[in-house]
């Protein structure tokens, strides 16, 4: 198990449930843009939100970004210390750097001082854009080995301020290499990791990308909090990691089965069921539903599902826990939605 950190009141490592974090993509200088896309990603089920701190003008606004937000903030730090220790002053809840490009060891004490005096974790960053040249020349360009270097490197800089309290992340846009380097640094430190593909395109393309990567780690049991990089708004970011965590048992709600169809098909399928999504997205409790087109894999799909529709010619039977309860006809969509609801309210339990 990882040693624990606190982001604020988000507990990191230690066992804790794998945490949803995003970026957001907006000037940071803009106050309400950056406030409201904050607390866009927070409604979209983000636990912790980065922004990127580049000058003075953002510093002034982390204030106002804390006091507003309903989840830690991270602030994302390049080159220069002071930025860091003034996005901490306004209260910060964490910080991502890389110690090595803030100057030298008096700067990263500087830096870890005011962390602890302000118990704020650092989250050390490295990604395969910005791995230092002797570091690429010894290993021969960007490897699972160079990068994991790289991290140790400046982690041992903040161990060398007395600074312990560290989250690692280490980057590339490759999946496969993605998983081979989060299983290497799982191997040689206990401190907490951050996993996902960076840069890893636009939703969907990047969406497969990162489930691959993502997926496959947190099945080693690898990974404590997570990020899914995509082009574009970030919120769908957060949906997508939601997504990941419950296909692979590590988050509660809503999770669906519908078949691919076929010519025996005389259903909607696919709008039936984009519409029960859209309809209970943001639904916590662990429930599994089925949208099934026929008899052939229909009733065997419903014996371990909560409710299920299995598809007749322009109808369908409507399973409660695997046991037959009705036949619907007419607005199939509608019908499913009532039978969704009354389940969640209790309706269909047996006295």
């Amino acid at each position: 198990m990882k040693r624990a950190v606190y982001a604020g009141n988000l507990k990191i490592g230690g066992g804790a449930p794998v945490s949803i974090q995003s970026m957001t993509n907006t000037d940071t200088r803009d106050l309400s843009a950056t406030l409201r896309q904050i607390n866009e990603l927070a409604d979209a089920g983000c636990e912790l939100v980065r922004v990127s701190v580049f000058d003075e003008a953002c510093v002034r606004n982390v204030r106002s970004f804390v006091e507003g937000s309903r989840v830690p903030l991270c602030a994302d730090i390049h080159f220069d210390h002071r930025l860091a220790i003034g996005a901490m002053e306004n209260g910060i809840a964490k910080l991502r750097i890389n110690p090595g490009n803030i100057g030298g060891a008096d700067r990263v004490r500087l830096v870890a001082d005011c962390a602890k005096r302000h118990r704020v974790p650092i989250r050390v960053g490295v990604n395969a854009g910005s791995l230092e040249k002797d570091v690429l020349n010894r290993f021969g360009g960007v490897t699972p080995q160079a990068l994991c270097e790289s991290a140790l490197g400046h982690v041992r800089l903040l161990e060398a301020a007395g600074f312990e309290d560290i989250v690692i992340s280490l980057k590339v846009s490759d999946a496969r290499m993605t998983v081979e380097t989060d299983r290497l640094i799982d191997r040689l430190c206990d401190y907490p990791l951050h996993v996902g593909v960076t840069e890893a395109g636009l939703p969907g393309q990047g969406t497969v990308k990162s489930a691959i990567a993502i997926g496959a780690l947190l099945l080693d049991g690898i990974g404590d909090t997570i990020r899914v990089s995509l082009t574009g708004d970030p919120v769908r970011e957060a949906y997508a990691a939601q997504d990941i965590l419950k296909a692979i048992g590590l988050r509660g709600g809503i999770r669906f089965t519908s078949c691919p169809t076929c010519g025996r098909t005389r259903i909607d399928v696919e709008r039936i069921t984009r519409c029960l999504e859209e309809a209970f997205q943001e639904e916590a409790r662990d429930v599994s539903i089925a949208v099934m087109g026929c008899v052939v894999n229909g009733p065997g799909e419903a014996r371990d599902k909560d409710v299920a529709l299995c598809g007749g010619d322009g109808c369908g039977a409507l399973y409660i826990r695997g046991r037959f309860v009705k036949k619907l006809e007419g607005d199939l969509e509608t019908e499913m939605l009532n039978a969704v609801r009354a389940f969640l309210n209790g309706e269909y339990d047996e006295n």
